[in-house]
This record gives C-alpha cells, structure tokens and sequence, in this order.
C-alpha cells in the first residue's frame, strides 16, 4: 500500500543528506512537516524538489551551511549521512573518511541551534551496520558520546526493511531525545537490538551506557508482499546469449538453484575468491526478497530478475521503478529519467515505511506527549 502525508503534520524537521527524499516521505506520514532540506548531490536536489515541492531544498556541502541557513527551531534533525567509508562494501575508513565525516559537518549545526536555543529536541542519525563495527566501534562511541554530552537521551535500533518490503535492508537508526520521554525497554530484545548492537553498546564509555535508552519499537505485522508482486510486468528481457553469459558466471549450487525455479527471483554479481582466486558469480535468490538495493557504482554491481522461461531461465536487469517500489514509494514519486541515475537514487536512500514506523511509533508520540495506539 502506498505511503501517505499524514493529515495535519504538526512536528517540524530538518533532513539533512536528503538525497530523493525518501525519509521525508515517511517522516510527512508519521506526522511531521519537513522545513528545510540540504544535499549536496546535483542529481538528488533535483529529485528532491521534483517530490517535495512545498519544503526548501539547499544544495551544498552540509560544511558549508551556517545556522543562519536554518530556519527556526525544528522538533526533529534527520541524517542519513552518505554510509560509504562505513559500509562493508566500502574501504572502511570510518568517520576519518571524507564522505562519512561530514557527519561532523552536521554536528556542528545542531551545536549552533543549541547555542542559538534552537536546537532540536529530536535526532536520528541513519547509517549502515557497518557503523557499529568500523574503525573498532570507536566510531559508533563517538556519536553516541557527542549526542551523549549535548543532553540527549541516546539509543539504536538496527532495522531491516524486509519487515515492510520485499527486500532485505537493515540498516541502524541512531536516535537521540531530550526534554521528551521515549517508550522504552528494560533490556534489548528482537527483533530491532541485534546481538551485534549489544555488544557495540557493551562497548560504549560509561557516561554514555549511563544515557542510553532501549527504545521500544513494536514489530509491524507479517509482510505479505513479495519480490513478484512488485516486478513489472512486460519489462525487456535480455536475449539468450546475454542471459547464457551471465548464468556462466554462477556456480554450480546457483545454477542449479535458478534451473529449478518455478517463481522470479533476484540475482546479483559478487566477487568471490575461490582457491585463492578471485571470481566474479551470479548468485541468486528466490525467497521473496531483492538483495539490499547499492548504487550501480557501489560494492555490488545492480541487481538483475531471473525468471523460468520458455525456454529455459531468463533474466533482465531490476528497473529503477521496481527498485522505488522496492523502497516504498508510491507510483506517483517522480523518477530521474536515466535508468542508472534512478538506480543510484534508491540505492542511496532509506526505506519509507521504516521511517515512518520511528515517526509513527516513536518519535512524535515523545515529541507531543502521548503514546502510540496499541
């Protein structure tokens, strides 16, 4: 079902690294009115605005914003910061890396607002796993720390997308409340607290476990819409002998997986060192999810849909539509007219309903003082 606004959003939020704007999406149907925006990317400022006609979209280095740029006081600060020196498919440079370190570009805005007594009662910070890991956890302890000392009552949540969508995203939400009370937890349980991020919280400087929160997010329900659901129907397949190249490159376990299918699934190219010796394999899946959607340019190269045919399996290459749906966005979200730039788009985004869920069920329930409907 397609996401929409909220009737009468009353919160306010700044979103930085926009990108398309997929968090304010979620964020307008949870009850929140996005006020300001900021990307530095070209390409997805004009997605952006194409989508989010009503709120102000600046483009530029978050490095290069003052507070003067910010308009008012804001209830939320959104980052979905760029994620590649953190991702496992990344160089794993941390927050010492220049993309990954403009979370520190962001940090000193919220340290303006706050000196300006502007600053939000609200934050979520948005970044792969590979966050809880990357340079030995220290950069994990380092924005919970710095949340820490400004005040905010701080804890994470690793969320997969699966449990809205048919494909496999987790992702980790960083989220910060002060002046507002969260529904928490006693103790970390599933399916959101990963053993993962208990043992990255275990890790964590005792001034900052001293603030920590569990927050509590209840589970959606069962899923119940697969990949199949969400394929166009009448996209073009490529022709056999592309199709017979690409299955040349699975290994046996995988053709003989793809061979047997009697439903569409998902494939993608993965490097993988056998013997000692690099390899480039299609493998596939056909449990009902896409692999986490990357960047044509990413760590993984873009997903393909392989299908029984005729004549044997046949595949084509996921379109920029179905990787939207695959985000959650509704029909009407205006797509880059490059198949590639759409692609790229997505990859880079954060799944709709999940934010929408935090929005929902956690952040404007603290924000105004109630509670969410059981």
């Amino acid at each position: 079902m397609p996401i929409r606004p909220h009737a009468r959003p009353s919160l306010t939020a700044f979103e930085f690294f926009a990108g398309g704007g997929l968090a304010g999406l979620g964020l307008q149907a949870g009850g929140f009115r996005s006020t300001f925006a900021n990307d530095f990317d070209a390409a997805k400022a004009r997605a952006f605005r194409a989508n989010h006609s009503g709120t102000p979209m600046v483009e530029g280095d978050v490095w290069g914003l003052s507070a003067a740029d910010l308009p008012g006081r804001p209830d939320l600060c959104w980052a979905s910061s760029p994620c590649q020196d953190l991702s496992l498919a990344g160089a794993r440079k941390g927050l010492e890396g220049v993309r990954s370190g403009a979370f520190w570009g962001f940090w000193r805005l919220i340290q303006a607002l706050d000196a300006e007594g502007r600053g939000p009662r609200a934050i979520v910070i948005e970044n792969v796993a590979g966050l809880l890991s990357s340079n030995q956890g220290r950069d994990f302890a380092a924005v919970c720390t710095a949340m820490a000392e400004a005040g905010f009552r701080v804890g994470a949540l690793e969320i997969d997308a699966a449990l809205w969508l048919p494909q496999s995203r987790p992702r980790l939400f960083i989220v910060g409340l002060r002046g507002a009370e969260g529904q928490e937890r006693t103790a970390p349980a599933l399916p959101f607290h990963s053993d993962r991020l208990v043992a990255a919280h275990a890790a964590l400087p005792p001034a900052v476990r001293d603030a920590w929160a569990w927050w509590s997010l209840d589970a959606p329900p069962r899923r119940n819409a697969d990949l199949a659901a969400l394929l166009e129907p009448d996209a073009d397949w490529l022709d056999a002998d592309a199709s017979a190249r690409l299955l040349d490159l699975a290994a046996p376990l995988h053709r003989a997986r793809i061979e047997a299918a009697t439903t569409p699934g998902a494939a993608f190219l993965r490097i993988r060192t056998e013997h000692g010796v690099k390899h480039q394999r299609l493998e596939a899946r056909f449990d009902g999810l896409a692999g986490c959607l990357r960047t044509p340019a990413g760590g993984s190269s873009r997903q393909f849909v392989v299908a029984p045919g005729p004549d044997g399996p046949r595949l084509r290459r996921l379109t920029a539509r179905e990787a939207a749906r695959l985000m959650g966005c509704s029909e009407d979200y205006v797509l880059p007219k490059s198949q590639s730039a759409g692609l790229k788009l997505m990859g880079d985004a954060v799944a709709v309903p999940v934010v929408r869920a935090l929005a929902e069920r956690l952040l404007a329930p603290a924000l105004t003082g109630a509670r969410a409907a059981a």
